[in-house]
């Protein structure tokens, strides 16, 4: 593939799509002193996602606080689903907390070094393959939990600890390319860009292995294992009378469901990108700008997952609104009628197969 130079790196950036491989920035390796591809940029787009990426940052910090309070609140009560969506919000919101740098360098340019290049770019690509992967662990225990019972071994917690370590120790190995290649560096006519420097040589093999590790272990592999475990979970589910279990799986469906409508489009699209640029497609001045449309679009929803999951838990979790409620009530904020009126899912039940969040 041809060769970036630093004078035209930066403006297309803007002129092109933005590309994340999963949170990351990726620029479309092209030839750009032979192509005549040029799409104009625009600089109301530029500040229109520099504003998502704010409103998305203040959603999500609220939102998955009070994931983090409710469930850190309910000490007697957490299951094993609840330390895994504790991890999730966690892991939503240190992704929420680069947003606004991320919304910075979408509207001027890389102000904050080399240093936080790496350091949010590594953030950003950990926490979702984390995100992911525990996703991918809550079905596995609803599959264990509802299609085998074997509650005993799904109460273990301090076996669940040593999954969510491993899945964020993982999560950061995954991530290394990132922290090898990412830097910050001058653009002759544009600024500062935070961008991968892999060199002239290898480029479009390096540009598949840093596409194919997060599509591969960050979205096809946790999507074959929730499809599977939902699968055979929702069909045991429905031979049974059991309410409760039935009123939880809904919460986790629609929490899988969300991620599907989020990620699948964006997915689909890097993948037709990657197939682009190694020219197992030919590559056409209108193919790139539908391509590049596309990939705006679906990484904006895909960004937007992080502050989706608490508006999940708060319209459909009974148990997380009533959990909501208690707290507010211990803390004077509401009377224990108004927890009464509005809640009515009980607080108490200590089954290892139910949730005080969902």
């Amino acid at each position: 593939m041809g060769t970036f130079y630093a004078d035209e790196l930066f403006d297309i950036l803007y002129n092109y799509t933005s590309d994340y491989g999963n949170y990351s920035l990726v620029l479309p390796d092209i030839d750009v002193s032979s192509s005549p591809c040029r799409n104009e940029g625009s600089v109301a787009n530029k500040y229109f996602v520099a504003f998502i990426y704010c409103l998305v940052f203040l959603l999500s910090m609220v939102g998955n606080g009070l994931v983090v309070l409710v469930v850190t609140s309910s000490h007697m009560n957490r299951s094993v689903t609840d330390i895994y969506l504790l991890n999730l919000a966690v892991a939503d919101l240190l992704f929420a907390l680069s947003l606004p740098l991320w919304a910075a360098y979408w509207a001027h340019e890389w102000v904050f070094g080399t240093v936080m290049c790496k350091a949010i770019s590594v953030l950003q690509e950990s926490n979702f393959y984390s995100g992911i992967l525990l996703l991918a662990c809550i079905s596995v225990d609803r599959y264990l939990a509802i299609v085998y019972a074997t509650r005993a071994a799904t109460e273990k917690r301090h076996w669940v600890k040593f999954v969510c370590v491993g899945i964020w120790v993982f999560s950061v190995l995954l991530s290394l390319p990132v922290l090898l290649f990412r830097e910050a560096f001058v653009s002759d006519r544009n600024g500062t860009v935070c961008y991968e420097r892999i060199g002239n040589e290898n480029t479009t093999k390096w540009r598949v292995v840093l596409r194919v590790l997060p599509q591969t272990f960050g979205f096809a592999l946790p999507l074959l294992v929730m499809l599977f475990c939902y699968g055979v979970t929702v069909h045991t589910l429905l031979q049974t009378k059991n309410v409760q279990k039935q009123r939880a799986m809904k919460v986790i469906l629609a929490v899988v469901l969300v991620f599907l409508v989020c990620w699948l489009p964006y997915n689909i699209t890097l993948v037709s990108d990657t197939l682009m640029r190694t020219h197992a497609i030919t590559e056409t001045c209108e193919r790139r700008k539908h391509i590049d449309t596309a990939l705006s679009i679906t990484q904006v929803l895909g960004f937007a997952h992080s502050c989706i999951n608490p508006i999940i838990y708060a319209f459909i979790g009974q148990k997380f609104r009533n959990s909501f409620l208690k707290i507010l009530a211990q803390r004077g904020f509401i009377s224990k009628d108004a927890v009464a009126r509005y809640g009515r899912a009980s607080y108490t039940s200590t089954s290892g197969n139910t949730s005080t969040t969902l």
